[in-house]
């Protein structure tokens, strides 16, 4: 049986923040719209952190397992069934709209507040998920940027330019116009959700949603925001500088935290994740932190020895070639490589040799080189 604290890689005793970060860095990964995402791995840790984020669930979920729902009610929740008497399956005909004060559900009772008791666990069934009654936070923002090969061993700070929603500047997310007065929403009742009933094969249920008035805060401003309309949001592009360290690897991703579009009436800023694609360089290659490339020499500096030309990341250097040697040889020049992220130091530049033979000969070459072939025998 699958351990949402395992899918989402925390520790039972994660806290709120730890446990919406790890959310967040999944599904990032796994989202079915990337090249490599996994549809299914995306539904799996997606179902970890709706029982995981509400604390109701993830109570009940401590207690019961994954299937805590129909544990709740073979036990009845402390041994009480809906009509108050021993627990002999869900008979819910006793209440209405779990607003009785009925308890016996282990503690919860349909009196404790928002997301309390059995209204909570059928809510995701009828609409009234509880988060949904709190503002919306903004949404993640992916983006991708392109580098040189220079640039990623070297490491560059990137101007990003992206049009977005954005706080706005006039009423500062509230949406309310500067100096309205603040009061209680005449739909709602300040309570930020409006409530129904709803029949079904389980019974009847209270079904709550947000209030389309206040959009979940229970208040509302005498005049609305002439810059964003009451909205607390307005769309504007925004200029970002994006730090990109040296060594950081072709597809690896950039996360800034709040940069993403901004939140419902206040509430945070989404992320914003910046994928780094490095371009192909024509005569440099990347294995590890190491920087690979390859030079030509003739047939007699391999035999003779000689000192040539290398060109390192920006600089070019001399490098001696030894007498007898072969193709293919790789020679090492220390600490030219690549830069070792978040560490010390640097790889090194590995420069493998490729000896050129001559096609063509003139009669004195093939001559010498006869001779040659006699002596080594």
């Amino acid at each position: 049986m699958a351990d949402y604290y395992k899918i989402l890689g925390v520790d039972k005793n994660a806290s709120d923040d730890e446990i919406k970060k790890a959310f967040r860095k999944l599904a990032h990964k796994y989202h079915p719209d990337k090249k490599d995402g996994d549809e299914k791995k995306f539904k799996e840790i997606n179902q970890a952190y709706q029982v995981l984020s509400d604390k109701t669930k993830r109570q009940q979920y401590d207690q019961f397992g994954q299937n805590f729902e129909q544990a709740g009610a073979e036990q009845g929740f402390g041994g009480f069934s809906a009509q108050g008497g021993p627990s002999s399956g869900w008979d819910f005909s006793g209440f209405q709209g779990f607003g009785g004060g009925q308890e016996g559900f282990g503690g919860f009772s349909s009196k404790g507040g928002r997301g309390s008791g059995w209204e909570d666990i059928f809510s995701d069934i009828f609409g009234g998920n509880e988060s949904e009654i709190r503002q919306k936070a903004g949404r993640d923002i992916q983006t991708d940027i392109e580098i040189s090969f220079e640039e990623m061993v070297r490491g560059i700070k990137k101007e990003l330019k992206l049009y977005k929603s954005a706080v706005c500047p006039v009423c500062q997310g509230t949406g309310g116009e500067p100096g309205a007065k603040e009061e209680t929403c005449p739909e709602c009742k300040g309570s930020g959700q409006i409530k129904k009933t709803v029949r079904s094969f389980f019974g009847t249920f209270t079904q709550a949603s947000v209030c389309p008035i206040c959009r979940g805060k229970g208040k509302i401003f005498s005049k609305k925001c002439h810059k964003c309309g009451g909205d607390g949001r307005i769309k504007e592009y925004a200029t970002i500088q994006v730090n990109i360290p040296a060594g950081i690897q072709n597809g690896q991703t950039i996360s800034l935290a709040g940069q993403g579009e901004a939140g419902e009436l206040g509430a945070p800023a989404g992320d914003l994740y910046i994928t780094i694609h490095v371009k192909p360089h024509e005569k440099f290659n990347r294995e590890n932190d190491d920087i690979i490339s390859s030079e030509e020499i003739t047939f007699s500096q391999a035999a003779l020895g000689d000192k040539i030309e290398v060109e390192t990341i920006g600089e070019k250097l001399r490098m001696k070639i030894p007498s007898g040697t072969q193709s293919g040889e790789i020679f090492r020049i220390k600490g030219k490589g690549i830069p070792h992220l978040g560490g010390r130091g640097q790889g090194d530049h590995l420069v493998k040799i490729i000896v050129k033979v001559p096609k063509r000969l003139s009669r004195e070459q093939k001559r010498l080189i006869k001779e040659l072939g006699e002596t080594e025998k």
